[in-house]
């Protein structure tokens, strides 16, 4: 049995390793954050064992937790720049299903439609204002930046500033607000599923998504020309690596003794 036990231990520090080795592949990645694996004990016993008695089969793994405290900020005076300074994700909407994603990554672009996109090409989803900023209406949509305005002049530049508002610029001088970021949050943000590039969806542990404006409620300030870093400490994970690496080699080492004690006991029987 004792075999078994220490079989579980290391599978546990190999999915440990596992773990910190992706936190530290993700230390400079963009909105990222960083997970932590939880393990629990196992107990063989019954309602008639000594519980002065009972003997521990092992370990196995009972969550592998994200955590979504805030990364560094960092500044960039790009103007298409954007991070959330507190709680909320930006919602993108998949520019393959139609999907909705959440993200922490507030790096944009505008397209040649005037499309309000992520690095990947995923449409962001920004609520509908009137001429003074106000929103009109609490669902979002795809953020959209019209390439002339009503005078027929062309797009030069677009911005989104401290509340989040979606200003274009043109070459006649003028600018038109044309929508404001929108943000989502959820019960649990522990429920989300990560899918990879910096995103996560929403599931049933999680919640539905619910959406408001920057600043207002659970939902962070919005900081201009800056984005949020990965919240991967590296010293704290090196020192992880190397805890993980020695139970590793601890649960090796009882292996060894355990077959060493094997083979003494047969040895014994001849």
């Amino acid at each position: 049995m004792s075999f078994f036990t220490s079989l579980s231990g290391m599978k546990n520090a190999e999915t440990d390793l596992r773990v910190i080795s992706h936190n530290i592949a993700n230390a400079e990645t963009t909105g990222f954050k960083k997970s932590n694996a939880q393990f629990s004990d196992v107990v063989a016993t019954g309602s008639a064992s000594d519980p002065r008695r009972t003997p521990g089969i092992g370990a196995t793994v009972a969550a592998i937790n994200q955590d979504f405290a805030l990364g560094p900020i960092e500044q960039t005076g790009r103007s298409l720049d954007i991070a959330i300074n507190g709680g909320g994700f930006f919602a993108v909407a998949s520019a393959v299903s139609g999907d909705l994603q959440f993200t922490r990554n507030g790096s944009f672009t505008i397209d040649a439609t005037g499309a309000l996109k992520d690095s990947q090409g995923d449409l962001v989803q920004a609520f509908p204002v009137d001429a003074a900023g106000n929103v009109t209406s609490t669902t979002p949509g795809n953020g959209m930046v019209p390439v002339t305005n009503t005078a027929g002049s062309e797009l030069s530049s677009v911005s989104i500033n401290r509340q989040g508002l979606l200003i274009g610029a043109y070459s006649d001088g003028t600018t038109q607000t044309v929508g404001k970021i929108a943000l989502a949050n959820f019960p649990a943000v522990n429920g989300l599923r990560a899918i990879g590039q910096s995103k996560w969806e929403a599931t049933g542990t999680s919640g539905a998504a619910t959406f408001g404006e920057p600043g207002i409620g659970n939902f962070g300030d919005m900081l201009s020309g800056a984005l949020e870093r990965s919240n991967v400490d590296l010293a704290e994970e090196m020192v992880a690596l190397l805890t993980a690496q020695r139970n590793f080699q601890a649960n090796a080492r009882a292996i060894d003794t355990a077959t060493a004690i094997s083979q003494t006991v047969l040895n014994l029987q001849r």
